[in-house]
């Protein structure tokens, strides 16, 4: 535990990606497994332990204290770990030794409850407060010390000298504490072998292109483009009935969509954006555009829902629109040259029963003058712009630079004014950075969006300050503001909503201007922002 706490020390105090990584690298290097592994799972927010969670941890740190001082210090910090490790009271315990990290997994995974949360006072008691609050961070999975799981797979490469992307091949079907995984990278075994359609593979992602700069130094007749739909990124793993749907994240949503994958045929994994439309008649005539996509507004009525509506199967029938494809019959095609793979995915559909595939749309161009006509042109409902893909570029899990580029169609401005502002979490902890904004509804103001992110470092800190200032009400970690100050907001689109006091919904809003000189008075109305509409 004293290495994993210095450890998480060292990667919150360091900004450097680089040293993060050397640190990292060197901390599995020379710990041992399967402690090693614990801890990658709990820097990848991939280890469950049962018996203990944040909210009776802080039920039990309140009966040790004052239970309205420690809401405020919480308040305060932003961070129950670290609130925890400076309001413990210290005991003579502390020349004892805390038990490895897997005995405390172990323990808290296969103890009771009320016999779990005594173990976890005992340890509080004899840690160090660097101990504490690496302990607790342990425990509730909120590390927040700046590692992804992409960092995570990077300095596994660094450390043990093994390409990025044969970890990369293998990650979704490994499990904590990933002993097989350790075992290969020392030399000690084989490659664990994964059945690929059994897991999440990583996907590849673009890049913004920069039309100033990009263009000037990319010959078109090198690269394709397609239309950038508006729905959820997503892999389709056709296997039979045990045909699973993943988001960009890894996460199985299967079961959210029955209505594609009860029509699943083939053995193959897809990779396409789902989204919700009209079918289009006759439905199975050519391979694209079979459906006709609703708005973003209508797919999110579909998301994250534990039992399917009837209704939504019938009025917002989901569907893939397919893009690529990464194994077929079981055979691993992400090596092969992209046109290879749309030929390859075109004739696989043509074959597939399934009538909630069907295939993205190439758009011919010869100069890159005519694929921004085209994106132009293009700019309704369903369509956030165009995508770039190099013809020759095969499928690298994560972000390389030059292969596919994302070219958005230019966002939406309004000029919004500040309600409330609420303080962040993590290194934002002592500041105000998620802001809730309105606009004009005759004479009162009716808010519209939230966002938090748009400005630097230096322009949150003069809204804080300004935050701080012109409080009329406080709310917890929530302050409502005098409507002074005025934000043009960017987004993406806007959508009818019921579930907002504006009637409203922003896609993708963000802070793009902060209007110091803009009075309020001088914000928009909802009546423009109506206009947007889709």
């Amino acid at each position: 535990m004293k290495q994993f706490a210095q450890l998480l020390e060292r990667l919150v105090l360091t900004p450097s990606r680089n040293k993060k990584i050397d640190y990292m690298a060197d901390y599995f290097r020379t710990s041992q497994s399967p402690d090693r592994g614990y801890v990658l799972a709990a820097l990848c927010s991939e280890l469950d332990i049962k018996n203990i969670k944040s909210g009776i941890i802080k039920k039990m740190v309140m009966k040790q204290c004052d239970e309205f001082l420690f809401k405020l210090s919480y308040d305060y910090v932003g961070d129950l770990a670290e609130t925890i490790s400076l309001m413990w009271e210290e005991t003579d315990n502390t020349a004892k030794q805390l038990p490895t990290i897997t005995a405390i997994i172990q323990t808290l995974n296969e103890t009771p409850k009320t016999d779990a949360l005594k173990m976890v006072e005992e340890w509080l008691n004899i840690a160090t407060p660097n101990e504490r609050w690496a302990l607790i961070k342990l425990i509730t999975g909120g590390l927040r010390v700046g590692v992804s799981a992409r960092l995570a797979k990077t300095f596994l490469s660094h450390a043990f000298d093994t390409p990025l992307e044969e970890i990369e091949k293998i990650w979704h079907g490994l499990k904590p504490p990933y002993k097989n995984l350790f075992d290969w990278l020392e030399g000690a075994a084989e490659k664990p072998v994964i059945d690929p359609s059994e897991v999440f593979h990583p996907m590849m992602l673009s890049h913004p292109i920069d039309k100033n700069k990009d263009f000037i130094k990319l010959n078109p007749d090198e690269f394709s483009a397609e239309w950038k739909w508006d729905g959820i990124r997503v892999q389709l793993n056709l296997n039979g009935d045990n045909s699973k749907i993943f988001s960009r994240t890894g996460d199985d949503i299967s079961h959210s969509f029955p209505d594609i994958i009860e029509n699943s045929s083939g053995k193959a994994i897809l990779d396409g954006e789902l989204l919700v439309g009209e079918a289009n008649e006759p439905a199975r005539e050519g391979l694209e555009n079979r459906f006709t996509p609703y708005s973003f507004n209508d797919l999110q009525q579909r998301l994250n829902r534990k039992t399917v509506v009837k209704k939504h199967l019938k009025e917002l029938p989901a569907y893939i629109r397919v893009y690529d494809i990464l194994f077929l019959d079981g055979t691993d095609l992400r090596d092969l040259p992209l046109i290879e793979r749309q030929q390859k995915l075109s004739h696989f559909l043509t074959h597939n029963k399934n009538p909630r595939l069907d295939l993205s749309t190439t758009l011919p161009f010869k100069t890159w003058q005519e694929l921004a006509q085209k994106r132009e042109e293009g700019a309704h409902k369903g369509i956030e712009g165009v995508m770039i893909k190099l013809k020759t570029s095969p499928y690298i899990a994560g972000r390389p630079k030059g292969p596919w580029f994302k070219w958005k169609r230019d966002p939406l401005l309004a000029d919004a004014i500040l309600m409330y502002a609420q303080r962040g979490h993590g290194k934002r902890s002592s500041f105000y950075s998620d802001y809730t904004f309105g606009v004009w509804r005759g004479n009162e103001i009716v808010p519209i969006g939230k966002a938090y992110f748009g400005f630097t470092d230096a322009e949150l800190k003069q809204i804080d300050k300004w935050v701080r200032k012109n409080t009329i009400q406080k709310f917890g970690p929530v302050r409502e503001v005098s409507k002074d100050l005025v934000f043009e907001v960017a987004f993406d689109s806007v959508h009818k909503s019921n579930r907002h006091k504006s009637g409203l919904a922003l896609r993708f809003p963000r802070i793009h201007r902060i209007r110091w000189d803009k009075p309020a008075q001088e914000a928009d109305h909802i009546e423009m922002v109506e206009k947007l509409i889709e």
